[in-house]
């Protein structure tokens, strides 16, 4: 039986710090522990230990967790070494382990490689676990970890299932046809399944969009006038000089983009410049680029000056992608603002309005947002899979004068492309793409 290396590496951030996790996994784990600690510590129960070398000199004094395979992360025998942060008490003990016999380092995502080859975890659920890792703001945390428990795995295991059992139900009438206890046109029965399946897939193919922007970020362009106070607005919502304020119009010629955390939403602002007449050619390709931001923005927040009632920008644009934000609140008496209630009014010098403004974008963002429990595809290779499997399925469906033969193997080819997505079929290519994503250690 082919015997793997022991890995082993540092799980947790950089020293210095008050504890540092060494995790290690593999066939060597219980003979390391012995030879470390003195013993095999009781499973899944903290034990403080010390830890020494193959001479038994103190290097440490540790929590001591083992988890016995299958029952772990990896699926392999797994142990955790909860010592001191030092850079020198992590050496040391790395230092120990190296010295073992088929121990080495681990290589970047080898233990969540292990435990997808061990079947504890699908590719979705790993691609979860790497955005997990990344993620930067709540909405992205709630969809990695989602996905990182099953829930798109889950999704499309059904699927699976479904057109297993149609394959099924029409290979039977094709090579039981003429059996007296087969019922005749069986196949007949799963074209309706067959059908609400691709309007399902149809569906889920359509929230697509929004799960590749909760994990790359809303993009959110600030358009109006000259000196209607986008810059200024950047500034403020970013608390720290970005973009150039200046009195002169067109001072912003280019798009600038910040990231920020807006309500838990990742967000892509985008300073742009402001729309006018002009002959200047520089300050005319800036405003060609404002309006094809404009045209691919998930939300466009209009600044209106209120002390020069400029006329509106994006009048065509529905209510959903556009925030009309009114500017130089301070300048005018509250009392004639008279705006609607979809709109607001800010003030950049005086910071009034700025918190009811980031509660309206945030607001906007979470209706594009489907709800919490929904699974939500966020990768194109997911895109691309699904669209195969549909095309796939609606071939399968629609043909209805193409031998039964020939429907069947449009499922076969549905499944084939909805199992790309998990890793139950053909992904090899992959492995080494997505693994590398991942921090040594996990």
């Amino acid at each position: 039986m082919f015997m793997r290396d022991t890995i082993y590496a540092l799980s947790s951030g950089q020293p210095p710090a008050g504890v540092a996790i060494i995790r290690i996994s593999g066939p060597g784990v219980r003979f390391g522990l012995e030879t470390l600690t003195g013993a095999v510590p009781e499973p899944r129960r903290a034990t403080l230990s010390d830890i020494n070398d193959f001479s038994g000199q103190l290097l440490d004094q540790g929590i001591v967790v083992f988890f016995p395979g299958p029952r772990s992360f990896t699926g392999e025998d797994v142990a955790e070494l909860q010592i001191h942060g030092s850079r020198a008490s992590i050496s040391a003990v790395l230092l120990a382990l190296s010295e073992f016999r088929d121990f080495r380092p681990a290589e970047a995502g080898e233990f969540t490689r292990r435990a997808y080859e061990n079947g504890r975890v699908d590719l979705t659920a790993v691609e979860g676990l790497s955005d997990l890792i990344r993620a930067e703001t709540d909405s992205q945390r709630r969809q990695a970890l989602g996905q990182a428990g099953g829930r798109l795995k889950e999704l499309y295991e059904g699927w699976a299932k479904r057109l297993t059992y149609a394959r099924a139900m029409i290979e039977a009438e094709i090579d039981f046809s003429d059996e007296e206890d087969i019922p005749g046109s069986v196949a007949d029965r799963i074209w309706a399944d067959m059908s609400e399946l691709a309007g399902d897939i149809s569906i889920h193919l359509e929230t697509a969009r929004t799960g590749e922007i909760v994990r790359n970020g809303f993009r959110v362009a600030l358009v109006g006038a000259p000196n209607v106070g986008k810059s200024s607005l950047l500034n403020n919502l970013t608390r720290r000089d970005v973009a150039i304020v200046s009195d002169m119009p067109g001072t912003t010629r280019d798009v600038i983009e910040v990231r920020l955390d807006i309500g838990g939403h990742l967000v892509l602002l985008m300073d742009t410049a402001g729309l006018r007449t002009s002959d200047n050619t520089i300050e005319i390709e800036g405003m060609r680029r404002t309006m094809k931001m404009v045209e691919s923005a998930d939300l466009v927040i209009e600044l209106r000056d209120l002390t020069d009632k400029t006329v509106a920008l994006t009048e065509e644009m529905s209510a959903i992608k556009r925030l009309v934000v009114w500017t130089k609140s301070d300048l005018v008496d509250e009392s004639v603002m008279d705006l609607p209630e979809s709109e607001m009014a800010i003030s950049n010098t005086s910071g009034s309005g700025i918190d009811s403004l980031l509660k309206g974008i945030s607001d906007r963002l979470s209706r594009l947002i489907p709800s919490h429990g929904t699974a939500l595809p966020t990768r194109e290779r997911h895109i691309i899979h699904l669209k195969q499997c549909l095309n796939a399925l609606q071939a399968a469906v629609f043909d209805t004068g193409a031998p039964l033969e020939i429907r069947s193997e449009h499922l076969r080819g549905s499944a084939q492309s909805l199992g790309k997505i998990t890793g139950t079929v053909d992904v090899e290519q992959l492995l080494g793409v997505i693994f590398s994503e991942f921090c040594v250690g996990k």
